[in-house]
């Protein structure tokens, strides 16, 4: 790599634009997000995500997992700028930042980007409203080999920097779709889709659900509502999670682990292989 100038200001704006990238209406607006740390960006490129480009401050880049990083970026045409420890620091929310992030390119798809062969086991989420969630119900749908995820009338942003650090790089290794709820149902439809929903109220015990079979699609509510009767209507079966303590919920993204893996066994399929996995932090 050539020597390049050392970027000491948070006035530049490469630097104003990572700083904006933390805003929703910015990430909307421009199509682009921030990822933090070596392994999230590691993870971002293994996915192949349109990496615009890296920032990185020499003196806190201690491994050599994040230096091959920066030189396959730049091996493959993406500019890399070095920043000064301050300047990261004041992009960072981590408390210790490890001295690297990138721009990337943003990728919702649409219902039409998708079909059988490529979604056919998922997770449908009805207007999420906290980020963590979404981004660990991404790293579930990717340790059980899911296809993806799809956000239903609105909520939050999937590119959320919450998000995006909780997937642990799988919001890039996975599609990840938006649709109106009805639009969305009368997909699954189409596609002979079967459709199992959450509730507390549900009759059939998990563990006793099934047989699942390939399309298929867990429906989900939000933290707050749950499914309503209208959605649960389209569900082919509806089961609950057994409470036996004082608590009359989950967390949406345990409950989604927890169905996720009671489906695996009919719907198990291969893991995806990372080219970075041998050597990561």
């Amino acid at each position: 790599m050539q020597p390049m100038e050392l970027i000491t200001s948070t006035s530049n704006p490469k630097i104003r634009l990572m700083r904006a990238l933390q805003q929703r209406k910015q990430r909307e607006a421009t199509g682009l997000c921030l990822v933090e740390g070596i392994f999230h960006v590691g993870e971002a490129m293994a996915a192949g995500a349109a990496v615009e480009y890296l920032c990185y401050a020499p003196d806190m880049l201690t491994s050599d997992f994040a230096w091959r990083l920066v030189r396959d970026a730049s091996a493959a045409g993406t500019p890399s700028f070095q920043v000064s420890a301050p300047v990261l620091a004041a992009l960072s929310e981590k408390e210790h930042p490890q001295g690297l992030l990138a721009v990337v390119r943003t990728r919702l798809l649409a219902l039409a980007d998708l079909s059988p062969a490529s979604f056919s086991w998922g997770v449908a989420l009805v207007a999420p409203q906290d980020p963590g969630n979404v981004g660990a119900i991404l790293r579930t749908v990717d340790a059980v080999g899911a296809s993806g995820l799809i956000l239903l009338d609105g909520g939050v942003d999937p590119y959320h920097p919450s998000s995006v650090r909780a997937s642990m790089g799988a919001l890039f290794g996975h599609p990840v779709a938006t649709s109106g709820f009805a639009e969305w149902a009368a997909w699954c439809r189409e596609q002979g889709c079967q459709v199992v929903g959450t509730s507390a109220r549900a009759s059939t015990d998990y563990r006793l659900a099934g047989p699942f079979t390939r399309p298929m699609m867990l429906l989900l509510g939000s933290e707050r509502e749950g499914l309503s009767a209208e959605q649960a209507a389209v569900c082919h079966q509806m089961v609950r999670l057994p409470m036996h303590g004082r608590v009359t919920s989950l967390n949406l993204a345990v409950a989604a682990g927890i169905m996720l893996y009671a489906m695996l066994p009919g719907l198990a399929t291969a893991p995806a292989s990372s080219r970075y996995a041998p050597d990561r932090p």
